[in-house]
């Protein structure tokens, strides 16, 4: 431990160890007194490894090394033993999955229908309640006009 850098400070039974917390019971030292400093260890960082060269990357065309390497697996490795599906398979799961997307458009159809005719619904309403807003505004107003008219005659008649 000595050897890296690290300084080992013994405590005796007659002097403190100079990090342990002193309780407020015992006498402290005044400060006068010559503690030992201590040091934390300097870290080391480790040396990188050394790496070969990759060499040049670029391949000519003509070259055989050019295009994808087939995969050699071992007769244990699990990649080898993963299951094949055959055509059959394929075009089994490709009708399920043509028929999944089918009813999923019909349902976003069926949907989209419902809440259009929900909208034309609300469109009625709105409109029906417009008519009557202005019917009321009208029949008000003529209401205001009319009653202005009988208070002025009143007022003659007075």
């Amino acid at each position: 431990m000595a050897d890296d850098g690290d300084h080992q400070i013994l405590a005796s039974p007659e002097q403190p160890h100079p990090i342990a917390r002193s309780d407020s019971s015992t006498s402290s030292s005044p400060s006068g007194t010559n503690e030992p400093i201590i040091h934390q260890p300097i870290p080391v960082r480790p040396g990188l490894p050394t790496r070969k060269s990759s060499g040049p990357l670029v391949v000519p065309r003509d070259s055989s090394a050019v295009g994808p390497l087939e995969p050699d697996f071992g007769p244990d490795d699990v990649r080898a033993m993963s299951p094949r599906r055959t055509s059959e398979d394929l075009d089994k799961i490709g009708k399920e999955a043509r028929e999944e997307m089918r009813r999923h458009a019909k349902a976003l159809q069926d949907s989209l229908l419902t809440i259009f005719t929900r909208i034309e619904a609300v469109k009625e309403e709105h409109d029906k309640l417009d008519n009557n807003n202005k019917f009321l505004q009208k029949y008000i107003g003529d209401l205001m006009s009319t009653s202005k008219i009988t208070a002025s005659g009143s007022q003659r008649k007075k």
